[in-house]
């Protein structure tokens, strides 16, 4: 029976049922789908679509194929993350999955930019859910979007209507609490969660996943490039691996210290099968990558996920 969680982004869905480790070792072995229909879905349709898309974002959309997955992000003008749109064109229309309570906005935004292209802007957010899968073949007549962060498996766009039925004929199960330990064990960081209003996507190893470092220009594009060229982003993204003698996990937001003083934040945590308890975290460039943490009182080991100096500057030691 599924425990549905009451709490954090991912409140209304199925947390777990019954036995959150073994969700994760189903999932592990390419076994199990995970109910997402909390997020947003939107859709943009018209002869321009990505072209337009293409202009906005991060990501090289013009030649995009049908059916490869692409994570785009829509940046502001000084280069920090806004939105993360998880998307796939079909050959007539592009879909894309956001965060929860996002879409809305994600389409306002949208719609103001159209001037005269010939695009059309919706939110499909009551009509379609996502179900996300550890791996196998997916049902036929339903849009999969594949992709680097899709944590080795694929989302499907679902009609509500039909989704409590692919939901039933699922064999496996696995609630957000599998899929969130998986996800920060891979070192995915998910925005809004692991990140603040002033993230750029440099610091979160987001460049060659949402960011296409061979395209024109778009929003935002200055500050990434700088940083890519110059190296050495402000803060870098990082895998916490939390005390496991304390009972609790860390709020997202929750301070993260080094001897005393405030280095970050960690956003989202979860108790892993084999990891133990793990977060991520995105803390200050300079420091040490060896130096132990603290947050909410419990001390954290770091491992890196993204280097304190990367950017075109480094060269590889021969």
């Amino acid at each position: 029976m599924a425990v549905v969680g009451e709490r954090g982004p991912d409140a209304g869905v199925p947390w777990h049922y019954g036995d959150p480790m073994r969700d994760q070792r189903e999932l592990d072995q390419g076994r199990g789908a995970v109910d997402l229909s909390h997020r947003g879905v939107l859709t943009v349709t018209g002869p321009d679509r990505l072209s337009w898309l293409h202009s906005l974002t991060t990501q090289h959309l013009q030649s995009l194929a049908p059916g490869q997955g692409v994570t785009a992000l829509i940046l502001s003008p000084q280069g920090h993350i806004e939105h993360a749109l998880y998307g796939v064109d079909d050959g007539q229309t592009f879909w894309a999955h956001t965060e929860p309570r996002a879409a809305a906005a994600v389409v306002a935004w949208l719609d103001r930019m159209r001037f005269m292209m010939r695009v059309e802007v919706a939110d499909r957010t009551e009509e379609f859910a996502v179900l996300w899968k550890a791996g196998g073949d997916h049902p036929s007549g339903l849009l999969a979007r594949p992709g680097l962060d899709s944590l080795g498996g694929y989302e499907l766009f679902v009609p509500r209507p039909d989704f409590a039925t692919a939901v039933e004929a699922e064999p496996v199960l696995a609630g957000t609490w599998a899929y969130e330990a998986r996800r920060i064990a891979a070192g995915v960081p998910r925005i809004g969660v692991d990140t603040d209003s002033r993230t750029i996507p440099n610091e979160i190893g987001m460049l060659g996943v949402g960011v296409h470092l061979d395209k024109g220009c778009y929003r935002g594009q200055e500050t990434v490039a700088r940083v890519h060229t110059l190296g050495r982003p402000p803060r870098r993204l990082v895998r916490l691996h939390l005390d496991g003698s304390a009972n609790a996990l860390p709020e997202p937001g929750t301070e993260l210290q080094a001897s005393g003083r405030s280095v970050g934040f960690v956003g989202s945590s979860a108790r892993h099968y084999e990891l133990g308890p793990i977060a991520l975290g995105l803390i200050k460039r300079n420091v040490a990558e060896s130096e132990p943490l603290v947050v909410g009182g419990i001390a954290a080991a770091q491992e890196t996920v993204v280097d304190p100096d990367i950017g075109l500057h480094v060269r590889a030691r021969l």
